[in-house]
């Protein structure tokens, strides 16, 4: 008996679970998120629904967006107006099994079947065959990857739990739009008849989705339907440096650790699309001189900054030059400040911070945006930051061992930080943290001005500008 029960865990591990964890790590034969500049790739799973789907055509044709549907077969049987509607719109469809069943539970033949039956009911219907495939909960059997060779398999970069009606229809909206930018494969279920989902939760989902496409117009955002982000993905990957394999793995490790750390150590956004994550944490160095006349002492609590890796991977990955990067960071430090502003105002734990930290290699033009610029006190921290630093730049450019070399000595790590007086005056609207900040900073003043010394004294605020030249490196 254990016999038969090791045999059968080496069969499912060989079977399921290894095919599904490379596919979902590395994308090996999926395409779950795509390289674009304006596009999002909406895409629907599980229907089409009698009453839900049309509510979402309709919503759908006011956008003028377009979307992906992976139907089930035995729903599509039932509904082929539907699936006609969505041909005669612009929409693509996609197989999603004929009945909503793990592959990891079925022989390779019975999957086989189900998708054909499926593929005849689009065919019949529609006059076109489909070309899309997507196993229901994304899982995939070692011979999918075969026998599937006609079809392009299709997972997603992010979904959100949209089958369960206590999600609500507010939470829903926020997580969403914080997925909301480009490249983004964004997975939604216009049907809750299948098993473990809500029979009404798409009505949450339409409820969440219509002011989503509303901020996605506003952006300049395009959703699209997975063709068109699959041929942009492919026009802007030959346009770009290319990853090896090898280092395809690497870097979906680090980001795979990212993740992890953010949960481990409560990280935060900086706020929608911001460049910045950020964490509240004691300051464990040595005294920081700013250059307003503040410090930074140990243990004071500061706002630790962590540029966002996902993005810097994407400009590194599309320009041609350190300088670019540059350039194109300084823009987005530009826009991500307010919005991390805006999120700080919102933290109750920013209310006693006495300024923002944070270690970068890319740093020259930070003075711009009111940050002091200043150097590692040598040691271990030091030394480690350097290796580090220059292992990510490695990791994440396609040339970045040819960058080091060329610009090794000029990429430095330095230390950028800021007092809170100085930031909530750059960067601070007219709300009660900022207003008590700004008092605090003026009480601060006078005491200095009398000789008395205080951390959160201000100076005088240089607004002076570096030019985009001397920003890069």
């Amino acid at each position: 008996m254990e016999n038969f029960l090791l045999w059968g865990f080496y069969f499912l591990t060989f079977y399921a679970f290894l095919p599904g964890i490379i596919s979902r790590t590395f994308g090996f034969r999926v395409f779950k998120e795509g390289r674009a500049k304006k596009e999002i790739a909406l895409t629907f799973d599980d229907g089409p629904d009698p009453i839900y789907t049309p509510q979402l055509l309709d919503l759908l044709k006011r956008y003028d967006a377009k979307a992906t549907f992976f139907v089930v077969g035995i729903h599509a049987e039932r509904h082929p107006e539907l699936l006609k509607r969505m041909h005669d719109e612009g929409h693509v469809i996609g197989i999603h099994n004929y009945v909503h069943k793990s592959n990891w539970l079925m022989r390779p033949s019975t999957v086989k079947k189900q998708i054909h039956r499926t593929s005849e009911i689009i065919r019949k219907t529609t006059g076109v065959r489909s070309a899309y495939y997507r196993p229901p909960w994304g899982i995939v059997n070692l011979f999918d990857f075969s026998n599937l060779g006609y079809l392009q398999i299709i997972l997603w970069s992010s979904l959100f739990g949209d089958w369960r009606k206590r999600v609500g229809a507010e939470r829903l909206q926020k997580r969403i739009m914080k997925k909301l930018r480009p490249g983004e494969v964004l997975l939604l279920h216009d049907c809750g008849q299948t098993f473990g989902a809500d029979e009404d939760a798409p009505a949450n989902m339409l409820k969440a989705l219509e002011p989503v496409l509303e901020a996605g117009k506003e952006r300049g955002y395009k959703f699209v339907h997975i063709t068109d982000m699959i041929a942009i993905t492919d026009k802007n990957k030959a346009a770009a440096p290319s990853f090896s394999l090898l280092k395809r793995a690497i870097i979906a490790c680090w980001m795979g650790w990212e993740r992890v750390f953010h949960v481990l150590f409560r990280v935060k956004s900086g706020g929608e699309g911001a460049i910045f994550h950020y964490r509240i944490i004691p300051y464990g160095g040595k005294t920081i001189e700013l250059e307003d006349g503040r410090r930074i002492e140990p243990k004071d609590p500061v706002v630790e900054l962590h540029f966002d890796n996902q993005k810097l991977l994407g400009m590194m990955a599309e320009s041609k030059s350190m300088m670019h990067v540059a350039i194109r960071l300084i823009r987005e430090v530009q826009h991500g400040m307010p919005k991390l502003a805006k999120k700080l105002m919102e933290d109750e734990a920013a209310g006693t911070v006495k300024g923002l930290y944070g270690v970068s290699m890319i740093n020259r033009g930070a003075e711009q945006f009111g940050f002091s610029v200043l150097p590692i006190p040598k040691g271990l921290f030091d030394k480690s930051t350097r290796i580090y630093l220059k292992l990510l730049l490695r990791v994440l450019h396609p040339s970045g061992k040819q960058r080091l070399a060329e610009q090794g000595a000029r990429l430095e790590p330095r230390i950028i930080a800021m007092s809170m007086a100085e930031f909530w005056h750059r960067y601070g609207q007219d709300t009660k943290l900022a207003r008590e900040w700004k008092a605090s900073a003026a009480k601060a003043d006078t005491k200095r001005n009398t000789g008395a010394h205080n951390s959160m004294t201000p100076g005088t605020f240089d607004n002076a500008n570096a030019a985009a030249g001397e920003a890069a490196p």
